[in-house]
């Protein structure tokens, strides 16, 4: 599924931000390079694990709590030449989020792992809406749902969402605690 997203984001240059828009004129072709591989397969993905040296990881697998990308990480992120690229949010509790936040060493798989490989991330990539798209697309609903739960995200920032729900639109919001449950009339 990732595989074919990106390709689907790279038909669609107009939902870029101004600075990836500013290095496609200059030439860029982040989708293009030598030695860019897109595994598609379990054996893709194996193959990858094989090759020697360094590696740059870019994960867009879940949060990195499960699937392959798990076995890419154990294989590298020990190695101070690779870098590991995430592509968007990473939710807290995750490996992911340990390791965007410098969490060092990390547990993959039972075993404790130094982070030696360099950590960034993209936020341009991100495939959810922020607060301004949220609140922009509940605008254009037609109509005041008889009652919204915001259950995306981080708490701080779905309380922050149904506040200004609550503030524009006098919606009716509630933020569901963990084990929480609501009847659906």
């Amino acid at each position: 599924m990732a595989v074919a997203a990106t390709r689907v984001f790279a038909m669609h240059p107009e939902a870029y931000s101004e600075e990836a828009r500013r290095l496609l004129r200059g030439g860029d072709r982040p989708f293009e390079f030598e030695g860019l591989a897109f595994a598609a397969s379990v054996e893709e993905s194996r193959a990858i694990n094989r090759v020697p040296g360094p590696a740059v990881i870019v994960s867009a697998a879940g949060m990195c709590t499960a699937g392959r990308v798990k076995h890419h990480l154990y294989r590298h992120i020990s190695d101070p030449r690779s870098t590991i690229l995430f592509a968007g949010f990473q939710a807290a509790g995750t490996l992911g989020r340990l390791i965007q936040d410098g969490t060092d060493p990390v547990r993959i798989f039972g075993d404790w792992l130094p982070v030696r490989a360099r950590v960034e991330t993209l936020e341009d990539f991100s495939a959810h809406a922020d607060q301004a798209g949220l609140l922009d697309w509940f605008a254009r609903l037609g109509g005041l749902p008889r009652r919204s739960y915001a259950v995306h995200g981080e708490e701080r920032a779905a309380l922050e969402l149904a506040a200004l729900l609550r503030e524009r639109f006098g919606a009716r919001v509630e933020v569901p605690r963990l084990g929480e449950s609501f009847p659906l009339d």
